[in-house]
């Protein structure tokens, strides 16, 4: 897989800053005045794309009371699944104007479809890339329609074995589309933070050859942070204005501020981590002169024979290494040496 794609003219890979997405999903709360706002709180907070949602309850499920298609546990619990994606689904009819407010913004607006009509809808619209969400990445027939585009693909991980992975990076491949990245995620909301497992980021990245990144469910930056010096490329969080505002995704999504904050904790961690090789910088170097080395401690005559009385290992580092310490004493000076002289090879015979 390449391990340098490009996203709607933004470059990641492992040399690139890290790619930060703003999750909306369903906080606009069916207001679209409101997810204008939250775009607009993304550019705010540093991120560099807004995604969105493309489906509709019924290109999800069907409307039926029957036990299997009512929610069990969580923050969902009880709540029919039909009646939980009409609440939370974006209008269609808004994607247009959100895409144009994002790039107005300087943000990329992609989203993830979650059948065939969602990606025709979003291809019209020239989605720059596609994210497959974690409980469709068994879903052969969309992943294969959208890695025919030959846009970048991204995939959720939550629910995923092993062998669900492989599938749908073997369908990337035959339809000739390197362009991959996966998302260490769990599909738990909130996320527990015993249960990320962060470091499965380079163990995903090694096993199948790709760029990776984060779907983060849990609360605070502190484990999208981890996930960078793990070797992620791209986070994501969920954003609303406000969790007391409610919705399907409140209790679990950043606000602003909070979004910010982590943003400016990966830009930090970013310059923190360097490069992987061992070498001092050019200021590290230039410190070096404050080590110790072997300076003259005593008054001496020209004769006299070096000891640990007459001589030390001190700062700064301008004398002879300290390595020598013990081949000099019993020597003698070839000349009178004063308190405090750097010893140099010529000062001793």
């Amino acid at each position: 897989m390449n391990q340098e794609i490009y996203l709607g003219g933004r470059r990641i890979a492992a040399d690139a800053p890290v790619f930060i997405v703003a999750e909306m999903s369903a906080n606009h709360l069916q207001d679209y005045d409101r997810a204008i706002e939250i775009i607009h709180a993304a550019k705010e907070a540093g991120a560099d794309a807004i995604k969105l949602q493309t489906y509709t309850a019924d290109t999800m499920t069907v409307d039926s009371d029957a036990d299997c298609f009512i929610n069990k546990g969580g923050l969902w619990d009880g709540i029919k699944e039909y009646d939980l994606y009409k609440q939370a689904y974006t209008p269609w009819e808004w994607h247009a104007g959100l895409m144009e407010e994002a790039k107005k913004c300087g943000l990329l607006c992609f989203s993830s479809p979650f059948d065939a009509t969602a990606v025709d809808f979003l291809e019209e619209l020239d989605a720059p890339a596609y994210k497959i969400a974690s409980y469709e990445i068994n879903d052969i027939p969309l992943i294969r329609r959208v890695a025919k585009l030959h846009k970048p693909v991204i995939f959720a991980t939550g629910i995923a074995h092993l062998e669900d992975i492989e599938r749908a990076m073997n369908v990337c491949r035959e339809e000739g589309n390197e362009d991959v990245i996966l998302l260490k995620c769990v599909s738990a909301y909130p996320t527990p933070y015993e249960d990320v497992n962060l470091r499965m980021i380079p163990t995903l990245s090694q096993t199948f050859g790709c760029l990776t990144g984060l779907s983060d469910h849990t609360m605070g930056g502190a484990v999208a942070a981890g996930a960078v010096s793990l070797g992620a490329r791209m986070v994501e969080k969920h954003l609303t204005l406000k969790r007391n505002d409610g919705g399907p995704d409140g209790a679990f999504s950043m606000e602003p501020q909070e979004f910010k904050e982590m943003v400016s904790q990966i830009r930090i961690l970013e310059k923190a981590l360097g490069s992987s090789e061992y070498r001092l910088t050019p200021k590290q170097e230039k410190e070096r002169a404050g080590s110790r080395s072997i300076f003259v401690a005593q008054d001496m005559a020209e004769g006299e024979v070096f000891t640990e009385q007459n001589i030390r290992c001190i700062r700064p580092g301008i004398g002879l290494h300290t390595m020598y310490y013990e081949e000099i004493l019993g020597r003698k000076a070839s000349c009178p040496i004063g308190k405090g002289t750097p010893l140099s090879w010529n000062l001793i015979r």
